[in-house]
């Protein structure tokens, strides 16, 4: 092997816009700077991307003016996206990387694009079953893509793409379920039924849980709650479970999640890819409910694949009844069996290297041998699970240690207003 120079290989990873595609964006942006990597993560203004990221370390922080597309809203989309794109292109022309990868999502194509004009390697990631349209048209000019679900696969344009499960962060993994709940104040030795709709929170969720409560109060009144409304429904939701005598922990957004699901007894959850992804590790039971007015329907078809082989139920919204969702819910709650079933069926959703395969596959074709700053031979390193390879060009490896923040913008430009969109 022959030592290169001793600038750290630079990677570029684009994945705001929603927690399921920042989420497995930060594993995988951990696992690069342990191996030495100075990485920039590009993110949207929302809030969920904001928030998130607080107290992320050892990576540069890059907030870029995406908007997504939404119907009457054409114009800001395009708008965003070329001053995304041209944002990116400065920022890469100054500090060009080696390498970037795209979680999917609106934030993901400008930079790519900007990053494979600057000379990169180019990769993506799709978690859910049916890809989402940046990543469908992207698949077309990456090197490289990568996959949650086995289906996805045939549904990119790129020769080479490989199953490695979607990357979930360090912290999910078996924790001890009483010192979760009493971290979050609850009782240590009694059940806990987590609600969750995902990063934005679901009124759709909210509702149906509202109208069950009656029937899981009755049912299980030792039952304790760790409800994650969004934005919007904390307080009535909150009223409702005071008025319930029901105890009951109840936030707009929480940000630990490990310990949400360490905590948890069992779920009630949408079907996002990162959400599985997290629900797998840690071995939750959950009836999902996916959320209706996704692209492609995609988080039916998650759901659905979850459902068949046993790790998860599946309840749709449009035909789900408070009847239905409370039998559900106690079926996984107070019967052992049942719940032990679907704690195992999880496991084989759950792929704990992915990260480490995503980290190691963007780096194999640069010739970095994963933290030692020095020219590996590709054929010489492999990575567990990854069935294809490539090789490419340059650089080597050193550990990053400053956490920076910026944002771009047009020059003489506000970054572009952004609406929030809330969950049916």
């Amino acid at each position: 092997m022959t030592p290169l120079s001793q600038s750290p290989v630079r990677v570029a990873i684009a994945c705001g816009g929603t927690g399921g595609h920042l989420f497995p964006g930060l594993a995988v942006a951990d696992q690069l700077v342990r191996r030495g990597c100075e990485v920039m993560l590009l993110i949207s203004p929302k809030d969920v991307d904001q928030q998130a990221v607080q107290g992320v370390t050892g990576m540069q922080i890059v907030t870029l003016p995406a908007v997504g597309l939404k119907h009457g809203g054409e114009l800001a989309f395009v708008r965003g996206f070329i001053q995304s794109y041209r944002a990116a292109a400065r920022l890469f022309k100054s500090r060009p990387p080696q390498a970037a990868l795209a979680m999917g999502g609106f934030t993901s194509a400008p930079p790519i694009l900007a990053a494979r004009r600057a000379g990169a390697r180019t990769f993506l990631h799709e978690s859910n079953s049916i890809p989402g349209r940046a990543n469908r048209w992207l698949s077309r000019v990456v090197q490289r893509a990568f996959v949650g679900f086995p289906a996805a696969g045939g549904r990119l344009h790129n020769r080479k793409v490989t199953v490695t499960g979607t990357p979930v962060r360090d912290g999910f993994h078996a924790r001890e379920a009483a010192a979760c709940r009493t971290r979050l104040g609850l009782d240590p030795a009694r059940p806990v039924l987590l609600i969750m709709g995902g990063s934005q929170g679901a009124s759709g969720i909210n509702e149906l849980v509202l109208r069950a409560l009656p029937l899981l109060a009755g049912r299980a009144p030792d039952l304790q709650w760790l409800h994650l409304t969004g934005p919007s429904d904390t307080q009535k939701m909150s009223q409702a479970y005071a008025a319930s005598k029901l105890k009951a922990v109840v936030h707009p957004f929480f940000a630990e999640m490990d310990v949400a699901l360490g905590a948890a007894t069992a779920a009630v959850s949408r079907a996002g890819a990162s959400s599985l992804a997290e629900l797998a590790a840690m071995r939750v039971p959950a009836v999902l409910v996916p959320y209706p007015a996704a692209t492609d329907n995609h988080q039916f078809y998650n759901a659905r694949a979850f459902e068949a082989t046993g790790a998860a139920c599946l309840l749709e919204q449009k035909s789900a009844t408070p009847e239905t969702l409370a039998q559900l819910l106690l079926d996984l709650i107070e019967k052992p069996a049942a719940h032990e079933r679907m704690r195992s069926a999880l496991a084989q959703w759950h792929a704990p290297h992915a990260a480490e395969q995503i980290a190691d596959a963007m780096l194999l074709p640069a010739g970095a041998e994963a933290g030692k700053g020095c020219c590996a031979d590709p054929e010489s390193v492999a990575s567990p699970g990854i069935r294809t390879s490539d090789t490419g060009s340059k650089p080597t490896l050193s550990r990053c240690s400053q956490s920076d923040r910026t944002e771009l913008r047009e020059p003489g430009r506000p970054t572009a207003a952004l609406p929030e969109r809330r969950a049916a």
